[in-house]
């Protein structure tokens, strides 16, 4: 897949001086995405999957399905109920961006889900997006003003179909100066948008999602910094979730817009010279720009062979314009002396407007799980996955069922304490069957449901002392399970090194099988792969 897309760059500039027109490199480039298609989706299908079409095995709505991720009801269209394992795997992508905020300089804000029609009004939304929008009406609202009420009390309301006026609003809440720059807020709450009921499809197009929203305001010659460090970040996480066969996609000036012309110029060049300085192909999309400023959108493919967008940069000197928002700045003609070409007279300004970069990196987080559910085909990744372990007994003894139970516990919560846990205390999803069916049926069980591991306990694990009973476990098919087992190989030959604390315990590595390891070496081990995002 990669070797065909290396060569997309040399027909993107061949295309560029004409050698190849563009209808042609347009037809050329649904070629590769369904010859890479099928290195894309390689994993093996849940068994329960019945259909006979391959392309609908990979759908995400089927494997969500088998795997109990969500469910969609018609009390609320377009509005995922996820389910305890679809719970999970959405915290985890947010804990998974929550870990890289420090690195990026994002601070995690909240805001409110219901603003005054007044606020829609002054960032531009009502009058250029309102169609997308749920109004509601508040109490006893009459479309007037009573004196003897709070202004726009009683006016209407709007659900808000993205965070960048409240970020405003936090922003314009202190006084800033230049040394404050850049301000960089994160965000991943809820987010609605009126969709038309036959654009709704599965995870992929919602009423109701959750983004991984970032706002970043700085002055303008930190703009290009700020959206490299951004471009930085979507490789990053990409290539963590091995979903690199992205593409780039600028959308330019839409025809109902806000800002001046040369505004949309200028904030154009810059996306167009960050993506060529990163030495990134990209489309050009005409009129695909928001209403307040031109984007980069990254796009992937579904397995239908449909792109959707789920990383975006948007450049925007708009909105800081219609907040007001502005910082102050050491000395006269300071952003000047930065920013050549400037027109505007700053021998007696004090204070400059900053420029707003929006930025998502997974996008909507449901239409990213979308995507993952079909690359990864119910197959999850150690870290992220609702099922981690489960514990299978051999045999009908009571002390065998009665000891499985508390393993499972004690791998489950490998930091428990009396009394309250530690904010830092690890648990893993871990389950016991002792039901009455053959090993072989527990085995086929645990693998159709997804287990990376599954562990067998029977009277010869239970021997001795409870400190050093020993079970064995077993890893599941898995996408990336080469990388894991050599993960497994190289902690157990360090876990029974003399230099190692743990304990010793004898083991053997075979069929992705490890033997005689101890509730405390399973601990670790799981410790070890959570750590390791493999």
């Amino acid at each position: 897949m990669r070797s065909a897309w290396s060569l997309w760059p040399s027909l993107a500039c061949a295309q560029n001086i004409g050698l190849v027109d563009r209808s042609s490199l347009r037809r050329l480039r649904s070629s590769l995405v369904r010859l890479a298609k099928p290195q894309r989706h390689n994993q093996p299908q849940p068994t329960d999957t019945t259909s006979a079409d391959p392309k609908q095995q990979e759908n995400h709505r089927v494997v969500a399905s088998s795997h109990d991720i969500y469910e969609l009801h018609t009390s609320s269209p377009g509005s995922p109920l996820f389910q305890p394992s679809g719970t999970h795997i959405v915290q985890k992508l947010q804990a998974f961006l929550r870990a890289q905020y420090p690195t990026y300089g994002f601070q995690e804000v909240l805001t409110p889900t219901i603003y005054k029609k007044s606020l829609w009004e002054t960032s531009g939304h009502w009058n250029n997006y309102k169609d997308d929008m749920f109004a509601v009406t508040g109490r006893s609202a009459q479309g007037g003003h009573d004196p003897e009420r709070e202004i726009g009390e009683n006016e209407e309301y709007g659900l808000k179909p993205m965070n960048c006026p409240g970020h405003c609003l936090l922003f314009k809440s202190q006084k800033r100066s230049y040394k404050d720059l850049p301000i960089r807020y994160a965000d991943f709450s809820p987010l609605h948008r009126n969709e038309l009921s036959g654009a709704l499809s599965g995870l992929t197009r919602l009423r109701r999602f959750h983004q991984d929203d970032g706002h970043i305001f700085c002055r303008p010659s930190q703009v290009k910094d700020e959206i490299s460090r951004t471009l930085d970040f979507v490789r990053l996480v990409y290539q963590t979730f091995d979903m690199e066969d992205y593409r780039f996609r600028l959308g330019t000036r839409p025809e109902q817009h806000i800002g001046s012309v040369d505004d949309w110029d200028k904030a154009e060049a810059r996306l167009k010279s960050a993506l060529q300085e990163s030495q990134q192909y990209f489309d050009i999309n005409p009129g695909d720009g928001a209403f307040y400023g031109p984007k980069i959108d990254i796009i992937l493919t579904d397995a239908d062979g449909k792109d959707h967008q789920t990383a975006t940069i948007q450049l925007d000197f708009q909105l800081p314009k219609r907040f007001g928002l502005a910082y102050d700045v050491p000395g006269p003609k300071q952003e000047q002396r930065i920013m050549p070409g400037s027109t505007q007279d700053t021998a007696s300004v004090e204070s400059e407007t900053p420029v707003l970069i929006h930025r998502a990196i997974l996008g909507s987080l449901e239409r990213f799980l979308a995507l993952l559910i079909e690359s990864e085909a119910g197959k999850w990744p150690f870290w992220m996955n609702p099922n981690q372990l489960i514990i299978l007994t051999v045999g009908k003894d009571a002390s065998v069922r009665q000891r499985a139970e508390e393993m499972a516990k004690q791998l489950a919560s490998p930091d428990s304490r009396p009394g309250a846990q530690a904010l830092s205390a690890r648990n893993f999803m871990v389950d016991c069957d002792n039901t009455d069916q053959s090993l072989a049926k527990k085995i086929f069980n645990a693998r159709r449901r997804g287990y990376s591991f599954y562990a067998v306990v029977g009277k010869r694990n239970l021997v001795q002392a409870a400190e050093k009973q020993t079970l064995d476990l077993s890893l599941n098919v898995h996408p990336k399970q080469q990388d894991v087992q050599q993960a497994i190989e190289a902690f157990l030959d360090l876990s029974t090194s003399p230099s190692s604390t743990m304990r010793q315990a004898s083991h053997t590595t075979l069929n992705s099988t490890a033997k005689g390891l101890t509730i405390r070496q399973c601990q670790d081990l799981m410790k070890d792969l959570e750590k390791r995002y493999l």
